[in-house]
Order: C-alpha cells, then structure tokens, then sequence
C-alpha cells in the first residue's frame, strides 16, 4: 500500500471483457481452495474473508493483535512479512505466526512484501525472489492448507506494468510454488500498486488461473483513490463475477492520498456478492497516512474512525464476518451480550440530550446499542454513546439501553435513567448544560447560552432535586433558592450577538452514591 497516480485513475473509463474463461477447478484433496468465484474449506463450506492487515514485519513484538483483531469479529488477518528487503521472518517466526493465528481461530493470509511497487520503487524484490522466500520458509507452512493462504507478493509491480511483465511473472511463481510441493490456496496481487487501473489482472486473470495446475488461485485487488466511485467499484466486481473467477479486496481504505474510496460501495458490493474484503490496517501506519490506522497504538478498545467503520459499521466485519468452519464457525451465535452501563445524561437542551454509558462484552462482538424511552426506540449507535435529537422541550423521559450483536441477541436492557429537556427560551437563546468534573459529595457543572438573535441580557434557571446545593458561581449573577438556582449575566457578559454565546461554571455538592444528577434548565 503507498501512494497511486492520482492522472491515472481517467483509465477506468474503458473497459474491456477478459479474452478467455478459466479452466474448471482442480483443487488440492485439502484445504482452502477455489470453486467458481468462492472459496471454499476442504469440508465444502463456503469462506468469505472478513479481516485486516497486520504489519508484523515491522512489528513482531506486537503478537497480542492477533487476539485484538479477532476480539472484533474478523475471521481472517493479513499478516505482513519479508524475505530480506526488510528485517527477514524466517521459518521460526511464520511458524509462530501460523500458530498465533490458529490460537484466535484467524484463516492466515501470508503475504511477502518485499515485491511492493517492483519496477518502479528501488529495493522491490521481483516474484521470482518471493517464491525464493516461499520455500526457505515452506517447512513453517507445509501442511497447514487448511489454515493458510499463500499471498505471493504484495503490489509486485508500480504503475508502469506492462501485461507481459505482470502475467507472464505471475504465471511463472504460481507454476514455481506448485512445482516446490505447495499444496496452499495461492492469492496473487494486481499491479499498479495493486489497484489495476489499467486492467492488467481483470483481463489476464484467466490465463493466470490457468497457469495454476490445481487451479487454485484467488486474485486480489487492492481498492483506494482509483476506486472512488460506486460505478467503478461495481463494475470491477462484476467483470469476476461474469468471468466466473474467485476475487477478494485485499486491501482497501477509507480515504488516500491518491482519492477518496467509496468504502460503503465497496463493503455493500462486497457482502451481497459473497466477496472477502482486508482493510488496510491495524495499526503502525506511517509516512503520512497514519489515518489509515484502525486502532491506536495496537490497542483494540481504541479504535479509530477508519476502525469504527470497518469494524461495527454497515456490511463491517463484526455484522458480516463468519468463522471458519475448521475452527467449529457456523454454529448459531445464541449468546447474547452483557449488559451495558446506566446511562449518564449530560448537554441537556429542550430538544436533545447526550447519553453516555459503560459498553456491553459479547462471546464475539457487539454491532451495536439501541436508545428507548419505554419502548420508543429513540436512536441507534455503533458505540458507548448517543446524542438524542428530536426530543419535545419541557417534558420528562426515563431512558435505557439495549445492546446487541450480530446474530440479533439482544442484551438485558440497562438500569435506566430519568432526566427533562429544558423549555424553549422566547427570546430565541438556548442553553446547554455539562458536567465537566465530579468526586464524592461535589461535582462542576458549566452553561453555555447560545442565542439566535441579540440579546443585551439573559437569565438561566436549573432546577435540581432535592439534595443538590450551588455554593459558587463565576461568570455570572447567582440566586439560590434551593431547589431552583437563577443565574443571571454578570456585568461584562450580558451583551450576546446573533448567533454567539456565553458560557458561565458553578461548583455543586450533593447527597446520594452513582452520579450527580442533571439539572432541568429554562
């Protein structure tokens, strides 16, 4: 994965069928292989990759993410070796990576990076040199085809491919490997950096494929700037499809230097398909697209926006990905999650409210959490918390929150939660209440007073319940008359123009155990 021509995407205006159709499967006796356009295991049952990247070459301490990932719902990890271009993994190491793999109950896609960008970036290792670095490791993998894929080179060619080089160099590592003994499910990238925007691999594929004497290779296509359409994206798919040849996304993002990919085409095509798709990436990007991080610093409870989307969004690993059957998937998912945290209700307006809570666990993943007002469902999220809108001013709601995961469980629903919007200010001013500190017996609470017209002065009431006490103010006028607390602009304040605000803190004690309770504001 680096950067593509951007001048070159113009080449997917055109488009060309490929010239002939692949020979019938003839498959190993074992192991993952090829039937049609799927993968199949060796029991018969259909695979569909659901996974990411993992840059193990440059992070081999960093072990505990085959569990991370796994942890979010992906069935398959892309992990990222060499042969010497940079510090080498020898036969050791991917025989770790393969039983680090089979722990998490991971299909293990191997991929060599040495060839990344060959003919175009200086030091890029040819396919030929990778089949080398195939067969000094071939001790770690014989045997595991029905755990392993073979991913040849990553992106073996730049930008200026040619058909010959791509297909004749492609052909001749397959017939290489199979020649050396290896039985594996064979995985072979395109070129331009593997996004193929000149059509090398969608029109040569099937002389590839029939290079392969056991007829079992899966062609990747590596989908960023050049994919930045929903017409592009599906009209590469379909050219596989018609040609009844297997393909996956072997990489994709959600935004690149080079474009911006249509990631919700490219998931929603690939999941009605049957078609495996590998995000680019856990975690360690860098050269400038660090955004491309799914997680932060390879810890799995932080994940990032790209992480979020690929993850727990629409057609995203954890709602889509199913278990390989070799490690017992398949089976119904009846567990359903735990039950999330008691929500705390904080930036209260008269029409809207933030909901906060302690996130749900599941046997596999949680997709997702469900909002209600007894049982009017108020809104919907991906994580640990929500912004209602839409709420009536001046009227009371007791709220909880249901999680779920991807087969449809439904937790036990939360402990719930009661608080009021405030009512709507005649003067066209609104204000937002926050929490912004709280220990025992005390808490800070801010307003902020934001107006759609001008004002020379305001007023704002918080009405707690019974308990609460405000013995400090700042930034505005304070009068208290328990359980109702009057702020008033101070002198230097009052003045707000169309369209700004003024925001004034309190500190606050109270009585009770759990958190401090919100205010009703007008």
């Amino acid at each position: 994965m680096r950067t593509r021509l951007a001048t070159l995407v113009a080449l997917l205006l055109s488009f060309f069928l490929p010239l002939s159709v692949p020979m019938p499967s003839a498959h190993a006796a074992t192991g993952l292989h090829v039937s049609g356009t799927k993968i199949l295991e060796a029991g018969g049952t259909a695979f569909v990759m659901r996974g990411t990247s993992h840059a193990h070459t440059w992070y081999p301490t960093q072990t505990a993410s085959f569990a991370g990932i796994k942890s979010l719902g992906a069935n398959t990890v892309r992990v990222v070796l060499s042969g010497g271009r940079w510090t080498a993994n020898g036969a050791a190491d991917v025989a770790n990576v393969v039983s680090l793999c089979k722990q998490n109950k991971l299909i293990c896609v191997l991929e060599n990076h040495d060839t990344t960008g060959y003919g175009e970036q200086s030091g890029a290792y040819t396919l030929d040199q990778a089949v080398d670095y195939w067969i000094s490791v071939k001790s770690a993998i014989a045997g595991q085809e029905d755990y392993v894929v073979l991913n040849i080179g990553n992106e073996p060619f730049g930008n200026n491919a040619t058909t010959p080089g791509w297909t004749q160099a492609t052909s001749a590592a397959i017939t290489r490997l199979r020649g050396a003994g290896f039985q594996h499910l064979i995985m072979v990238d395109a070129p331009n950096w593997g996004q193929d925007w000149g059509f090398t691999m969608r029109d040569n594929a099937a002389a590839v494929f029939a290079a392969d004497p056991q007829r079992n290779t899966v062609f990747s296509v590596h989908m960023y700037g050049v994919f930045d359409t929903a017409a592009e994206v599906t009209d590469y798919l379909q050219r596989f499809q018609t040609a009844g040849l297997p393909l996956v996304i072997g990489e994709f993002g959600f935004n690149h230097s080079d474009g911006d990919p249509d990631e919700d085409t490219i998931m929603a095509q690939a999941q009605s398909r049957g078609v495996g798709y590998l995000g680019w990436s856990w975690s360690g990007n860098g050269g400038g697209v660090e955004y491309l991080d799914q997680v932060t610093g390879f810890n799995a409870a932080s994940l990032t926006t790209w992480g979020q989307r690929l993850f727990n969004g629409p057609n995203g690993i954890a709602q889509t990905s199913v278990e390989a059957a070799i490690y017992g998937g398949g089976t119904p998912d009846t567990e359903k999650p735990t039950r999330p945290g008691k929500p705390a209700v904080s930036e209260i307006t008269a029409t809207g409210a933030k909901l906060t809570w302690t996130a749900a666990t599941d046997n596999r993943a949680v997709t997702g959490y469900d909002v209600y007002a007894g049982t009017a469902k108020l809104g919907s999220s991906a994580s640990s918390s929500l912004t209602l809108t839409g709420l009536s001013p001046q009227s009371a709601y007791t709220v909880h929150v249901v999680a779920r995961d991807a087969a449809g469980n439904l937790s036990a629903a939360s402990d719930s939660t009661s608080f009021t919007t405030t009512a709507t200010p005649p003067s066209g001013c609104a204000a937002t209440y926050r929490m912004t500190n709280s220990w025992r017996g005390g808490f800070q609470g801010e307003v902020t007073v934001t107006c759609t017209a001008a004002v020379t002065t305001w007023k704002t009431t918080l009405t707690y319940p019974a308990g609460v006490t405000v013995p400090q103010a700042w930034n505005s006028t304070l009068s208290a008359a328990p359980p109702v607390f009057t702020f008033t602009n101070a002198a230097w304040n009052g003045a707000i123009p169309a369209g700004g605000s003024a925001t004034f803190g309190f500190l606050g004690s109270w009585t009770g155990s759990g958190a401090p309770p919100a205010p009703t504001i007008s």
